[in-house]
This record gives structure tokens, sequence and C-alpha cells, in this order.
């Protein structure tokens, strides 16, 4: 059995141009809740935050919201959720969703998007922690990035270990299938930990 127990999607508010990008993001709550790992995200019910957590409620599936309050007093705070936390800030939102869960995925989105990922890959190469994390490459979105990625291995800016964290699938399922035999093959399962002096 896979060590997985929750995700953490990272996505966005928009829902991009066309019905592409929130039926990828509904099929990934979906995939999630048939696999019975809990969907944790920003906590909205717009864009694709809100066709992921649908999608996965809709299949059955739990789901855990984390919203700063500032965003909660927009209105954009999805209220069917299986539960949903309002958190002081966004540092505070992305460390949350961070503990909570056992891998990450990023889907097709905007800035916000890029900051998660990003955030959560440099927690990974300094050693903050060893869970997995995928980018669903829908229809070559992130070709680009991953090209301009290569580019900064290449230029000696990015170690080519460090460029492994970051697993990359054009699905759902054969992205969770990554991320459950990469979590599978730590050391650590699920570590989570703070650096130290030592």
């Amino acid at each position: 059995m896979s060590a997985l127990k929750a995700v953490c999607v990272f996505c966005g508010s928009s829902s991009g141009r066309g019905d592409a990008y929130l039926r990828a993001a509904s099929a990934v709550g979906a995939a999630l809740a048939t696999r019975q790992l809990t969907l944790v995200y920003g906590g909205a019910h717009v864009g694709t935050m809100g066709a992921v957590a649908n999608g996965c409620l809709e299949a059955g599936g739990q789901v855990i919201g984390v919203m700063p309050q500032r965003l909660a007093d927009r209105e954009v705070a999805h209220r069917g959720l299986t539960q949903l936390h309002i958190v002081d800030s966004m540092h505070t939102r992305k460390a949350l969703m961070a503990e909570m869960s056992d891998a990450f995925i990023a889907l097709p989105g905007g800035f916000g998007t890029y900051d998660e990922l990003f955030e959560i890959l440099t927690w990974a190469q300094i050693g903050l922690h060893q869970k997995p994390v995928g980018l669903l490459n829908l229809d070559g979105f992130y070709t680009p990035l991953l090209q301009f990625l290569e580019g900064a291995v290449t230029a000696g800016f990015v170690a080519p270990r460090h460029r492994a964290l970051l697993h990359v699938a054009e699905t759902a399922e054969a992205l969770l299938q990554q991320l459950e035999a990469a979590q599978d093959a730590c050391a650590v399962p699920g570590k989570w930990t703070l650096l130290t002096d030592a």
C-alpha cells in the first residue's frame, strides 16, 4: 500500500480558456478520490480550484481547503468541503498545506501556482522534506518551462539531481503513479523536518 494519504494540488482561481483545464482539474480530483487520497488545496470554489475540489467531492473523496482570511472575506471560499481552514496569511496557508500533505501536484495556472510549485521544490532541494512533487503537463502547457529548466541545468544553476525532484506526466493517473512510486522509494516516507545547524 502506498505511503501517500493526502496530496496537495496547486491550481488557480482562473479557469483558463476553454474547458480543457477545468476538465483536467476535475479529473485530478476524481483520481484522488478513487485512490482514497485526501485532496489538500487552496480552498476556493472558483476556477480550477473549484473544479478539482468538486471533482474529488463528487467522486466521494475528502477535501481540505486552506484559505487566508483576506480571500475568504471576498466570498471565494468553498463552503462544501470536508474541512476549511481560515488562516492569517499566504505564508501560513502554504506552510499548513505542505504540512498536511504527502505529495504535491501543480496544474496549469498562473503566478500563484508557479510560486507554490517552486517554493515546495526549493524546500525539497534544501532538505526540508522528502515529499514528491509533480507537474501535470496538460497539452504541453508546461513544456516551455521544462525546456527552461533544462537550460538552467546546462548553465549550471540547477543540479541534475534537483531537476529530478520534479516528476512530469500528461495525465492524472500517470502522475499519481509516479508520485506513489517516488514516495514509496523514500528512505523516510513523508519526512518533514526543520533545518538545524547540526
